[in-house]
């Protein structure tokens, strides 16, 4: 009857390889799944009165010794949704599931109406929370809900530019009028924003106030307006000296290699008691200079960059490969809205599967270790993309043939067992 037992013991494990591979079959195409393959093992019978002879050992059947997962990277698949983030190494997704810690390879995310990152089954993504666009030191759920970006004021403008020091100086007692042209050597348009997210065009004019000499090198006063920006009884165009607040210079002194000195580099626009006419509260303007030059070439802006911006709406969202959540505005901006973190068990073979593609640790896993990706041998982050199953389906199929032939011989085997039972039964 031990040869019964033993076909048995082969039927029993080619079952449950055929019930393995069928699984990988059917989530070939389940984003982030991972495959499993049946390890079986040898038996055999224990001798009651010391061991067996070594050469007279005959097995009783088989075992399956374990259903291992392999955890092998999947191809990676670009989709056209922002949220979709696929893991290149190693590393799982952390969720918040019912109030279940779970983990997973599948990176399909949406909003939901609250605003979380949350997957098909509305586990929630967890990360590093961002609070008014800095990264908090907390670990939670990842929310969006700066979906309107408040308006900032301008506070610092910096202007690169060349001076032609082949311009002629405007001659001496000319007063600066910001409608004669004559009366100044170049201008430029910069766009500041006040406090309520309104824009203004400012003017910068570069007067030529003396020419470079044997000893010194030229010298420019510089003078602003804004155009319709005043309230009543607030500050006017005027003079350099009468424009510029603050420690800086008045004016931009270049050495005779056309550089510009240190001390002209940052001047300040109109500090407390300067007014919007639109009601917004005054805000002082620093300008910064640095990087100019006075070469004898065409006056120009070499580059500007002011801060300052009106309300923006949300518009889209990236993340990036570090795992930053940024939202995308209409007014240009970027702000952080946290960051995906990944986690990683010293053994993942040891986690166990608890469905709808998440994992669960065990003692054989390991504790879990939360980093940054790309840090500390976690995998990096894509997104608009997916992470496909690593399961291939050709040797899937060359697998699942083998295992047939397996459960067919077993069957076999019975039977053959039987005629020869049927035989002995006969005498």
């Amino acid at each position: 009857m031990s040869s019964f037992q033993t076909a048995l013991s082969g039927l029993q494990a080619a079952s449950t390889d055929l019930q393995v591979m069928g699984n990988n079959i059917a989530n070939a195409s389940t984003v982030g799944f991972k495959e499993s393959n049946a390890q079986f093992a040898d038996a055999y019978a224990a001798a009651i009165a010391g061991s067996a002879p070594v050469n007279s050992q005959i097995g009783v059947g088989t075992s399956v010794a374990a259903v291992a997962q392999q955890f092998s990277q999947g191809n990676i698949q670009s989709t056209n949704n922002p949220l979709d983030v696929a893991i290149n190494g190693s590393g799982f997704f952390q969720f918040d599931y019912n109030g279940a810690t779970v983990y997973g390879r599948n990176g399909q995310f949406h909003l939901d109406n609250s605003g979380y990152i949350v997957d098909s089954n509305g586990a929630k993504l967890i990360g590093v929370p961002a609070t008014n666009g800095t990264l908090t030191s907390g670990s939670g759920p990842l929310q969006v809900v700066a979906n309107t970006l408040a308006p900032s004021g301008t506070g610092k403008v910096a202007l690169s530019m060349n001076l032609n020091a082949s311009d002629t100086p405007i001659a001496s007692g000319t007063a600066f009028n910001p409608n004669d042209p004559t009366t100044y050597n170049y201008s430029t348009v910069s766009t500041v924003y006040d406090s309520l997210g309104n824009s203004h065009l400012m003017t910068t004019y570069y007067t030529l106030a003396s020419g470079g000499t044997a000893t010194s090198g030229q010298t420019w006063d510089v003078h602003y307006s804004l155009a319709g920006a005043y309230a009543s009884g607030a500050a006017t165009p005027g003079t350099s000296s009468s424009v510029f607040t603050g420690s800086g210079q008045v004016a931009l002194s270049f050495d005779q290699n056309g550089r510009l000195l240190t001390s002209g580099t940052t001047n300040t626009l109109v500090a407390s008691g300067f007014a919007w006419s639109d009601g917004a509260s005054g805000n002082a303007i620093s300008v910064s200079f640095a990087n100019s030059t006075n070469y004898s070439a065409a006056d120009g802006v070499n580059s500007v960059n002011a801060d300052g911006f009106g309300i923006g709406q949300l518009n889209n969202l990236s993340i990036g490969a570090d795992g930053t959540v940024q939202g995308i505005y209409s007014n240009g901006q970027t702000w952080t809205l946290g960051k995906v973190t990944l986690t990683n068990f010293a053994s993942p073979q040891g986690l166990q599967r608890a469905g709808n593609n998440y994992y669960m640790p065990t003692a054989a896993s390991g504790q879990p270790v939360t980093g940054t990706p790309s840090n500390n041998g976690l995998g990096v982050l894509q997104s608009n993309a997916v992470e496909e199953s690593n399961v291939d389906l050709s040797t899937q199929l060359v697998d699942l043939i083998v295992a047939q032939q397996a459960y067919q011989a077993n069957s076999q085997t019975i039977k053959t067992e039987n005629q020869v039972v049927q035989t002995l039964l006969s005498l």
